[in-house]
């Protein structure tokens, strides 16, 4: 039916793509779509420092901060710059082992996002929007291209606590349910009823199969209805991830060294070392994209009267995330994997109470290692003290095109026709950072 409309052109070109995809909802809409050119990368995972990570504190040092500290109300830096690398980039020993990977990393100076409270500028990194909720990258990036491995699904998250906006930052909004991102939450379960109960595993398939059988014939009687197509398949990833996931998260089978690499120990389900681990066994699976959460909204980077609690979080996660990139390139999984680190806003150079910094959306840092990225690069700068961008800016939506164009997609044509518009990730704008890739 759908094909004999096509042939008049009768359906806007976003609905009609979503409406054939619907039609054969019931045999595989999740499998893996071709994509507009060809791909650098074939996954995401996607690390997102809850709160606003220093960019001068971090990986944007100022040596005005250092000379000029309590002037003018301006707050030097308690992390000392270094150059690292072969390639000398100069970041601060807040994250040590990452700066051992520096040469791995393509560094952007020059990040802008559009506020300054996090639950927009949050809903923003993950949306491009800051006022209205809409799908997230995430989503988008299964909605382009589907899933490698049908019995996991294309997208999860990884939130032991939900960050500032909630689950908009892993939400499919109006895109068919089947690309909302599966949220795990480390521990001894990650994933509430995973393990099937064996007695009646014969009894389960019987019964899910009649359903099946019902909700095909169902179905057909109502080709363009994209919830029920996307219940359908939710169905069906849920019973294969009872076979499949299980095996995901067990680390049994890892090396004492490759445990070491993470900062794990034998045994252990918490902590951002064992994300990091479990993102990269995902990947390697076929997860399409993996969202990694540092923090909550209650325990994060937003430190605005004591900037030495950036200590103890930047210590949680910096031996893990070097550790994942390493592990990634020993494997040959970082050729095809694109390892994407952010935050919503970085901090002002000035103190904002006591020893602490304030939101600052207008200028941050934000990098992108691995697949078609360039290592060992700095791409943009902000000014003497890191306040304004003074070359190379990078708003938050050429961000997402440059993700998108790398993984094969152009952010213009990844549309979907909703309440009489075709939406995308990047609104009406967007350019592909191309200095920043190889």
């Amino acid at each position: 039916m759908l094909n004999s409309m096509a042939a008049g052109s009768i359906l806007l070109p976003g609905l009609l793509d979503e409406l054939i995809r619907a039609e054969d909802a019931a045999s595989d809409p999740l499998a893996p779509g071709p994509t507009h050119f060809p791909a650098r990368a074939k996954r995401v995972i996607f690390l997102f420092m809850t709160g606003g990570v220093s960019h001068v504190d971090s990986f944007d040092p100022k040596e005005e901060l250092y000379r000029r500290a309590g002037e003018d109300g301006l707050l030097g830096s308690l992390w000392k710059p270094k150059h690292w690398g072969k390639s000398g980039i100069e970041a601060t020993d807040l994250f040590p082992e990452l700066g051992r990977q520096i040469d791995e990393i393509g560094l952007i100076r020059s990040m802008r996002a559009d506020h300054i409270n996090h639950v927009e500028a949050t809903l923003g990194m993950h949306t491009g929007s800051v006022s209205l909720p809409r799908p997230s990258i995430g989503s988008w990036i299964s909605y382009g291209l589907g899933t490698a491995n049908q019995n996991l699904p294309s997208f999860v998250a990884i939130a032991p606590h939900l960050p500032y906006a909630g689950t908009h930052v892993f939400s499919n909004d109006c895109l068919p349910a089947y690309h909302q991102g599966v949220r795990l939450i480390p521990g001894p379960e990650p994933l509430p009823n995973l393990k099937r109960r064996t007695a009646i595993e014969e009894i389960q398939e019987l019964e899910l199969g009649l359903a099946a059988a019902f909700d095909r014939e169902h179905f057909g009687q109502r080709p363009t209805d994209l919830n029920l197509a996307a219940r359908i398949k939710s169905f069906e990833t849920a019973f294969a991830m009872q076979q499949e996931a299980p095996e995901v998260f067990d680390l049994s089978r890892e090396s004492d060294e490759t445990l070491a690499l993470y900062g794990l120990e034998r045994g252990q389900t918490t902590g951002f070392g064992w994300q990091c681990l479990v993102a990269r066994r995902l990947s390697e699976r076929g997860v399409r994209f993996v969202e990694l959460i540092d923090s909550g909204s209650d325990v994060n980077w937003d430190h605005h009267s004591d900037m030495s609690l950036h200590e103890g979080m930047a210590r949680s996660v910096d031996r893990p995330i070097a550790g994942l990139l390493q592990d990634l390139k020993r494997r040959g999984l970082l050729d095809d994997t694109l390892v994407v680190w952010t935050t919503e806003f970085g901090r002002t150079p000035h103190k904002e109470s006591g020893t602490g910094r304030g939101h600052h959306h207008h200028a941050f840092c934000s990098w992108l290692a691995g697949a078609g990225v360039k290592g060992g690069y700095v791409h943009g700068a902000t000014d003497e003290i890191g306040l304004k961008i003074a070359e190379d800016e990078v708003h938050v939506h050429d961000f997402h095109a440059t993700i998108l164009h790398l993984m094969g997609l152009d952010h213009e044509r990844l549309t979907f026709r909703h309440a009489g518009l075709d939406l995308r990730l990047t609104d009406v704008h967007g350019n592909v950072v191309q200095e920043i890739l190889t």
